[in-house]
């Protein structure tokens, strides 16, 4: 699997199967373990929150207590990783265990741009078994806002008759996208990322990083430390004085640093580029509608809009292959429009 690209994966970086370093989410984890101790497990979670910010790395940490490693070390939910269970899950051979995911196309040599009803119409099989050494058959989707309306549809009848000891984790980067009928049988788990000084020390300290590179690649993830860590390991840290020169006078854009960004998003290897900027507009407009929302009702319509409209357009931009030019500029006009 190693040479196919995984989609639940981040560039270069580790699967989060095989992460067991769970920073800046203790909360969390700790919620999850309270209710594997209290024995009152909820067959299915929905763990939302931005990209980078933890949640596949909660999710197999979950899967590795429920499918039978014990508890090893301080921080909730923890594991021993030379644990057979453990290495079960990293190789994907546990047959208590069903990852689903956007699959590789054979044929076009790349990922496909949403999960099909055939990944999903694995669930229903998959829960019929009985459930190995762990007692528990665990399925994880990552992510299930890239379900199309069929595979959706699929899920829900799996959730509308909750399979014995078994176990749904839904990570989810966009819950808009989620059908409302999915969200109201899971208990959701809103994960926040880490502030930004946090995890610019937990960049520099545990991986490493220049200070200086790990206070900006924090600043550009919004403190979400996956986000980070692919940032500072692509160099993409840089591109965060240029988006403060092109946000710094709004709702005036400064246009040479405007058209840096959209000249540098369509360069043949702008991808990682492109797609930092947008989910960095995206996490903008959503703390600017926070605060428009604290000092009165009614200022955060128009930043939560500009939040959607951003988040529909970067999904566009992947799946439909528009111009990255031409979408930088108008992802650009909407949050000059939302400022205005």
């Amino acid at each position: 699997m190693s040479d196919i690209a995984e989609a639940d994966r981040e560039g270069e970086l580790a699967h989060p199967r095989t992460v067991y370093d769970l920073f800046g989410q203790d909360r969390a984890a700790g919620a999850m373990e309270d209710a594997l101790a209290r024995g009152r497990m909820h067959h299915a979670w929905m763990i939302t929150g931005p990209k980078g910010v933890g949640k596949a790395t909660l999710a197999w940490r979950l899967a590795r207590r429920m499918l039978g490693a014990p508890a090893a070390g301080p921080q909730p939910l923890s594991a021993d990783p030379a644990h057979p269970a453990c290495r079960r899950i990293e190789a994907l051979s546990s047959s208590d265990l069903l990852l689903i995911r956007r699959p590789f196309n054979d044929k076009t040599g790349k990922l496909k741009s949403e999960i099909p009803v055939e990944e999903t119409r694995r669930a229903p099989e998959f829960f019929s078994k009985s459930a190995g050494e762990g007692g528990w058959r665990v399925c994880i989707i990552d992510s299930a806002d890239e379900l199309n309306t069929n595979s959706a549809n699929a899920l829900l009848k799996t959730l509308e008759e909750p399979p014995r000891r078994g176990l749904l984790l839904l990570i989810v980067n966009a819950p808009g996208r989620v059908l409302p009928t999915i969200r109201s049988r899971c208990r959701t788990l809103a994960l926040r990322p880490p502030p930004v000084d946090d995890t610019a020390r937990w960049l520099a300290e545990r991986h490493g990083v220049a200070p200086d590179e790990a206070a900006r690649a924090a600043a550009l993830a919004d403190g979400a430390p996956g986000r980070a860590l692919v940032l500072a390991a692509s160099g993409a840290a840089e591109l965060k004085d240029v988006i403060d020169a092109a946000l710094d006078r709004l709702p005036d854009l400064d246009p040479h640093a405007a058209r840096k960004l959209a000249d540098g998003a369509a360069r043949k290897d702008g991808e990682t580029m492109r797609r930092t900027l947008m989910d960095f507009l995206i996490s903008y407009t959503r703390r600017r509608a926070r605060a428009a929302a604290l000092e009165g009702p009614g200022g955060a319509a128009a930043w939560l809009d500009a939040g959607d409209q951003l988040t529909r357009l970067a999904t566009d931009t992947e799946n439909l292959y528009l111009d990255p030019r031409q979408s930088i500029h108008y992802a650009l006009s909407l949050v000059r429009t939302a400022a205005s």
